[in-house]
């Protein structure tokens, strides 16, 4: 089990494992089709046809999840040299304002991803321009289940969804809001952790919402090995 899951709740504990699972198995997945694809292509001069879009739909997958767990683990790169040199409760000021922009944000991306993706699955969008009060409650013609993807053939396990979404018409390809269901997870998973490092700051587990020193580490490495030279 990872460090970060230490004294967390058990849904902490979950999202975590949820995110470094799906990243690991994401970026296999992507190792071996494109593998796969330079040796068909080089090698037998055919290849994958639908191996270029399904590595970009993990691609995309991988990014979505990456943001959210990057919040997590404070990799996203940040300024801290107006915070840093301000007295400790104006820096805990400022953070937890942080939080709560970043809060704000997180829950229009949410309404926003849902709205998206709702037309390709047949329900309902939210109401509300801002925050989203409800939902529809007559059936919108924009519905767009019949969408498909370009290459990605449909997988024959997966007939069971034609009754229930596309009134049994029969896929030739994958239809897309199952690749586009990563928007509103993927949003989903980003305001938990903007809420739960919130929290950390309000707690005093955390002093710094998403703020990385990345570009001082590589510095002071390379300063460290020219005085070893």
């Amino acid at each position: 089990m990872s460090t970060h899951t230490h004294g967390q709740t058990l849904l902490g504990r979950f999202v975590n494992e949820l995110e470094e699972t799906a990243i690991a198995l994401i970026l296999g997945l992507m190792t071996i089709i494109t593998f796969v694809n330079v040796v068909l292509r080089y090698g037998f001069n055919t290849g994958l046809i639908w191996g270029l879009e399904a590595v970009t739909i993990l691609f995309a997958w991988l990014v979505l999840f990456g943001i959210s767990y990057a919040v997590k683990v404070t990799a996203h790169l940040g300024v801290d040299a107006i915070t840093s040199a301000v007295p400790a409760p104006a820096r805990r000021a400022m953070a937890l304002t942080s939080a709560a922009i970043c809060i704000f944000y997180g829950i229009l991306l949410m309404k926003g991803a849902w709205d998206y993706w709702a037309n390709f699955a047949n329900l309902p969008q939210t109401t509300g321009r801002w925050f989203p009060t409800g939902f529809e409650t007559m059936k919108p013609t924009s519905y767009r289940s019949w969408y498909e993807v370009v290459d990605i053939r449909m997988p024959e396990w997966l007939r069971f969804i034609e009754p229930m979404i596309n009134e049994g018409e029969h896929y030739e390809k994958l239809p897309r809001f199952i690749p586009y269901f990563i928007l509103p997870v993927g949003m989903a998973l980003l305001l938990f952790r903007f809420c739960q490092a919130g929290w950390r700051i309000w707690t005093g587990a955390q002093t710094s919402l998403i703020v990385s020193h990345e570009a001082e580490d590589a510095v002071a490495d390379v300063a460290h090995m020219n005085r070893e030279d």
